[in-house]
């Protein structure tokens, strides 16, 4: 199943949806998070089911929505695509391959697997640099080597979605940091394939104050855990 969660999408989703391989998913459900263009009205166009927020409850609300609507679909791998045509549609089959072939639980399409990938898909300097240097301190606290951390391109195995606590996550970007270090925390297998990024006018990206703050909350998250895995304040995010 593949979900998308929207927020004023309306410019990008037509050709979103017209990269996804025709035969690579059972469902595509889009999830509208109160958008205040016609997003709704171009998804019901290109025939997607959706479910529309009454009102915006963020980033990471929109994807509390998806899964829980993935799950009571009996979908066993849900792919999360971003309907702003940022990422590469055609390559859900290499995103999805490592959990249908029961090698993960969690697959992460990386920007930064191919040297200068990032770059060239026009992404900023000053988010490739600060990409680089929170995945590096998250690898740190985890004991982990992944080359990208802050991609929004997954796959989760529906194992992942029933163990993860993702409900008690935050409802803003935090929550796909969040989800990575209850990866850790739970022993999930987490897998990366390199995937192309494209970064243009139109397609949705955080400024620099939101950059910032979802800096901060990344490092905050890494304290966090780092603090519950040595028993001096036990964290909700951790626990089964």
């Amino acid at each position: 199943m593949i979900v998308m969660p929207a927020y004023n999408a309306a410019q990008t989703l037509q050709m979103t949806y017209g990269a996804i391989p025709l035969d690579v998913a059972d469902r595509i459900l889009l999830v509208d998070d109160a958008s205040r263009d016609e997003t709704v009205d171009v998804a019901r166009a290109l025939g997607l089911a959706i479910i529309r927020h009454p009102h915006n409850v963020g980033y990471g609300g929109n994807q509390k929505t998806c899964y829980m609507e993935a799950l009571r679909l009996g979908a066993d791998v849900v792919v999360m695509l971003h309907p702003d045509g940022q990422y590469d549609a055609s390559l859900i089959p290499e995103i999805t391959r490592p959990i249908v072939e029961n090698r993960a639980d969690l697959v992460l399409g990386s920007r930064m697997a191919t040297p200068g990938g990032a770059r060239a898909g026009g992404m900023p300097l000053y988010k490739r640099c600060a990409n680089r240097a929170l995945t590096a301190i998250e690898n740190t606290v985890l004991g982990t080597s992944l080359s990208e951390m802050h991609t929004g391109y997954r796959a989760y195995g529906r194992r992942f979605l029933e163990t993860v606590p993702f409900l008690r996550n935050s409802n803003d970007f935090a929550f796909d940091t969040e989800v990575i270090f209850q990866a850790v925390a739970f022993r999930m297998r987490i897998a990366e394939v390199p995937v192309a990024t494209r970064y243009f006018p139109g397609a949705s990206s955080a400024n620099l104050r939101q950059s910032t703050v979802y800096g901060l909350k990344t490092v905050w998250t890494a304290c966090r855990y780092l603090l519950h895995r040595t028993g001096l304040l036990r964290s909700r995010l951790f626990l089964p």
